[in-house]
């Protein structure tokens, strides 16, 4: 029989992270602009410079409903028009706030860039925050709130912000408000939150995508251009610090048949030189199907479905105020939690005494940046980098040079890193899980003090 030839690779084409063109508005927004040939669909990110920290006290929440209401009406469409005006231009609007600060995300096709552009504008300058659907929004977030207490790995996310911590700082607290504080938030509040914080002067506007026959200049002048405002200086921002001292809090869920795990931790941000070994080294201890996490507690253990350790930025800075938060996730049988977190703990010291072998280092290379050009073959994907990058205070060719430094990142550089970031002893344990079956076992490993907490 005779079969068609294999199809052979073709040579590797040369692929780095785009860069940016900077320039700036005469209202003080400042642009970054990337073309990306082919990328019919332009992708346009905000970032809006109001903190979490930023909130009134007794009203967390607010940045959230404000953000969500930017899309609920201006002063020429009503909440229903402006859905509609949306929809006819293809494009989609899309908001959150987090503690850095909001975020408003716009996608619409290149060739009706001009009239998208014309809607953010809108929903930025002028928004009507009427009274009705305020209310609504609140009401819609209310009802959030106990789905998201019924969710285990959102429980023992807030439960690890609540423990690692002071409680006098916003990051200790729900990103999205309690229900205690978001029942306060009225039309009253959310409008003087925007006045107080929502300008051109502190906030910048990324647009990626083909930007050929565009003229974005243009386009910009006449409808972001326009919004005007003040050029108030952005209130300065707390360090973040934290106790990691080794223990435990289960989250007592009676009857439940798993154990949701969260260990965490703050270390390094972006701005550390040790960040690209940091990212590397976690990539091997948890970061995919093969690494160390997964080969024991998954494969020879059948413990899990899978266990994951990350780096989460929380807050990026240059003078060192920020922090990444240093994880581990993922959920066991009730029955095999103890006998799971022995292991995961065997694994670290296994770590901290041997090392990473120069295999799992290649490996963790080949997989964080071989895939990289697949990671950003959207002009979303680009545009939320480099939207990050500004709001995390980076250069603009980071990500690009965040590539190189890992592929030159060494074995014994990245052992170094993901011990220090995942010390045995320095990890604040979260399990939400039926207390009364695993709470002995969990006490027998000597972790940590072990406490109980309702699940409510």
């Amino acid at each position: 029989m005779d079969l068609h030839p294999r199809p052979a690779g073709g040579t590797p084409t040369p692929w780095a992270f785009p860069a940016p063109e900077r320039g700036t508005l005469d209202n003080g927004l400042t642009v970054l602009r990337c073309h990306r040939p082919g990328q019919q669909v332009v992708a346009v990110d905000v970032n809006l410079l109001a903190p979490l920290d930023a909130e009134p006290e007794g009203l967390d929440g607010v940045a959230t409903i404000m953000a969500r209401a930017l899309a609920e009406g201006t002063d020429k469409h009503s909440a229903e028009e402006f859905a509609a005006e949306l929809e006819r231009c293809g494009a989609t609007l899309d908001t959150y706030a987090d503690h850095p600060g909001l975020r408003v995300s716009l996608e619409v096709p290149a060739s009706r860039l001009s009239k998208g552009l014309g809607l953010l504008a809108d929903a930025l300058r002028a928004p009507a925050f009427p009274d009705g659907e305020i209310e609504r929004l609140v009401s819609n977030r209310l009802d959030e709130i106990p789905h998201e207490q019924a969710n285990p790995a959102r429980r023992a996310a807030k439960e690890l912000s609540r423990e690692l911590f002071p409680a006098h700082a916003r990051i200790s607290r729900p990103r999205l408000g309690t229900a205690e504080t978001v029942a306060r938030i009225d039309t009253d509040a959310v409008r003087s939150f925007y006045a107080a914080h929502i300008r051109p002067a502190t906030s910048t506007v990324v647009v990626v995508g083909d930007l050929t026959g565009v003229d974005l200049d243009s386009s910009l002048a006449d409808t972001l251009g326009v919004w005007s405002g003040s050029a108030a200086e952005a209130q300065p921002v707390k360090p973040i610090t934290a106790d990691d001292t080794g223990r435990v809090v289960i989250v007592d869920r009676p009857g439940s048949v798993q154990t949701q795990l969260l260990l965490g931790r703050i270390g390094a941000d972006r701005h550390d030189r040790i960040w690209p070994a940091q990212v590397l080294g976690t990539y091997c201890l948890g970061g995919t199907l093969t690494s160390r996490l997964d080969r024991v507690l998954r494969e020879e253990k059948g413990y899990t479905y899978g266990v994951r350790a990350f780096g989460q930025v929380m807050r990026s800075a240059p003078d060192g105020s920020g922090a990444a938060l240093l994880a581990i996730s993922g959920s066991v049988a009730t029955e095999v939690t103890g006998p799971a977190l022995a292991d995961l703990w065997q694994v670290l010291r296994t770590l901290a005494a041997e090392g990473l072998t120069d295999d799992e280092r290649d490996v963790a290379v080949q997989n964080l940046v071989g895939v990289a050009p697949l990671k950003y073959e959207t002009a979303a994907a680009v545009a939320d980098t480099l939207a990050d990058q500004v709001e995390q205070e980076l250069p603009d060719d980071f990500q690009a040079q965040m590539y190189a430094r890992l592929a030159e990142t060494g074995t014994v550089e990245a052992t170094a890193a993901v011990v220090n970031a995942f010390p045995a002893d320095r990890l604040v344990t979260i399990l939400v899980g039926d207390a009364e079956q695993i709470a002995e076992p969990v006490r027998q490993l000597g972790i940590g003090e072990v406490k109980i907490v309702t699940g409510s």
